[in-house]
């Protein structure tokens, strides 16, 4: 799609595009706000972009990018770096949304756990409406080694049942927010404190992207008094 394209290609040293598809109205779209030179592409007619794309209405854009290779030995965290680990997250709707929400409110990284969604995948990616060019990720890295390679960094679980509510969380230097399955949760270490949402309303439950982007915008630490113009 056009979005991620485009940012894609705004963030090409960051992102290697091997290929770009376009049909004539595809690349009419793209060039009115981007310049493709010196990429390759390849003129295709509608009928061609329909049977390559996934998706029932294709832009008629389409990226053969290459996925970054990062291992967290990769990541460095800064002082006040906030990370969000994923464990066996697989809803790519959820995934997408929380990278999106993540790049937005200012986040240092996003983390998977080894059986969680891909986050390369045609759905994720789309649904990231080109947040995943903006901030890197990190796939298949197990919460043990999450523990072992940041030992002394501020690490919390989300859960129902949390002694902390959020509200009360103090975060004044790094910190990495572990968020579980959709359906099943996340084994709490023993070590790690467990925050809740305080819900005023009627509502039970939240889902996991919202629930997310809530504790990802109180990471944020937003002033009150920001001045919102820009």
């Amino acid at each position: 799609g056009i979005q991620s394209v485009r940012e894609a290609i705004t963030f090409r040293n960051e992102i290697s595009i091997d290929t770009l598809y376009l049909t004539s109205n595809g690349r009419n779209r793209l060039e009115e706000s981007i310049d493709v030179s010196g990429i390759n592409t390849v003129d295709v007619s509608d009928e061609v972009m329909a049977a390559i794309s996934e998706t029932i209405t294709p832009q008629g854009i389409l990226a053969i990018c290459a996925i970054p290779q990062r291992s967290i030995s990769q990541l460095q965290l800064r002082g006040s770096s906030k990370v969000i680990y994923l464990s066996e997250i697989q809803d790519p709707g959820n995934a997408g949304t929380i990278i999106r929400s993540a790049d937005a409110m200012g986040m240092s990284a996003i983390v998977t756990s080894p059986g969680s969604v891909d986050l390369f995948s045609p759905k994720v990616v789309r649904s990231t409406a080109g947040s995943l060019w903006h901030i890197p990720v990190f796939e298949s890295v197990s919460l043990s080694e999450m523990i072992a390679t940041f030992p002394q960094t501020q690490m919390f679980t989300l859960g129902s049942k949390g002694s902390t509510p959020l509200p009360e969380l103090k975060v004044d230097s790094d910190c990495i927010a572990i968020f579980g399955n959709e359906a099943r949760g996340i084994s709490t270490p023993q070590n790690l404190a467990q925050v809740s949402i305080p819900m005023p309303g009627n509502a039970e439950s939240l889902n996991l992207s919202a629930a997310a982007s809530i504790v990802m915008y109180h990471l944020s630490n937003i002033p009150t008094s920001a001045n919102w113009s820009r």
